[in-house]
């Protein structure tokens, strides 16, 4: 068993953390080799990803902490140590902390809420809605902190060149777009009258230890991601969320049917799927098609069969592939457009 444990950090150091976080590439890799860690580690629950919510753990831990450890992380100082000299320390306080990371491995899940997602979203929704001329009802999928679910109210930049203004504030998402160009209706926000998450833990924003919790998944080096979060946090505050604690499977269908009708729903979730079982992201494919019976409704998502991103048009129980596009980075620093399937 722990060999598989072990493969799973490794793959995580080479997929995930290569050229991103030097930090968490460095510790994965020595924790991948440390049967004493991979213990702890697995005490995860199934369908968690566990490097993942390990090192969140001792993020977690550490934002309260005035232990050695705290020197070597970006995210807690501006002149961290060498990371060579980084593991001993590490293993020192996982150790003396184990059942305090086990006891988070209950109660906390992995919930990246990676706002900058919003970057390729955010062109479908404009098609849809310029499509449709109908105020959206977005439902997503995993929605963590609901952070996806203010997109409309964010200013873009694309390719440090087309600016997309929604709002007066400060706060702009840039990233990249290596495809084909994106549609013209990008320049008209759509109007979204209903922003429903539904979340087997949901985190309120309202709420600081929670939004420490949030704080602690950012990964060390990432500043600007946790500086995108800070700066999102006013704008979402006054927004009407539903956030819902419970398993979307199952309130989909019931959820669906108190949306107002002459809306246009669209169900949403990214790098979500991978951590459902098969048997349910086959479920959760029947539950739109019967949704779609009594109302179209647009599904977006990747990670559900395999690691490309979709735009799904669902009626009368029929899916017609709108577009598929190519995995995006994992934190969405850079997309393929795609204006065809």
């Amino acid at each position: 068993m722990l060999a598989k444990l072990s493969k799973q950090f490794r793959t995580f150091a080479k997929n995930e953390c290569e050229n991103s976080s030097p930090l968490y590439e460095h510790l994965a890799y020595k924790i991948a080799e440390d049967d004493e860690l991979l213990q702890i580690a697995y005490a995860i629950p199934q369908g968690q990803p566990v490097p993942n919510l390990l090192l969140a753990g001792v993020q977690y831990l550490l934002s309260s902490s005035k232990d050695e450890l705290v020197h070597f992380y970006p995210s807690f100082t501006t002149t961290p140590k060498p990371i060579n000299e980084v593991y001993p320390v590490f293993k020192t306080f996982v150790l003396s902390h184990s059942d305090e990371l086990k006891a988070l491995f209950q109660e906390k899940l992995v919930q990246t809420n990676e706002i900058r997602r919003c970057s390729y979203l955010y062109p479908m929704m404009t098609e849809i809605y310029e499509r449709h001329q109908k105020p959206l009802a977005f439902i997503e999928i995993g929605a963590s902190a609901g952070l996806q679910l203010g997109m409309d109210q964010y200013n873009y930049c694309y390719n440090e060149q087309l600016h997309i203004t929604n709002s007066e504030n400060a706060f702009v998402l840039s990233s990249e777009n290596r495809g084909e160009s994106l549609p013209a209706s990008i320049t008209n926000p759509p109007v979204v009258c209903q922003r429903i998450g539904i979340d087997l833990n949901p985190i309120d924003i309202h709420d600081e230890e929670e939004l420490r919790w949030l704080q602690a998944l950012i990964w060390p080096e990432h500043q600007e991601r946790r500086l995108l979060l800070n700066q999102a946090l006013p704008i979402l505050k006054e927004l009407n969320l539903q956030l819902m604690k419970g398993d979307a499977i199952k309130l989909i269908k019931e959820i669906s049917s108190d949306i107002n009708p002459d809306t246009m729903l669209v169900v949403y979730h990214t790098h979500v799927a991978n951590q459902i079982p098969v048997e349910l992201r086959l479920e959760l494919i029947e539950q739109l098609k019967e949704v779609s019976k009594e109302r179209p409704l647009y599904h977006c998502y990747n990670n559900l069969f395999d690691s490309q991103l979709h735009q799904d048009f669902i009626d009368q129980g029929e899916i017609e592939s709108i577009r598929i596009m190519e995995r995006p980075d994992g934190h969405a620093r850079w997309f393929k457009w795609s204006n065809s399937k």
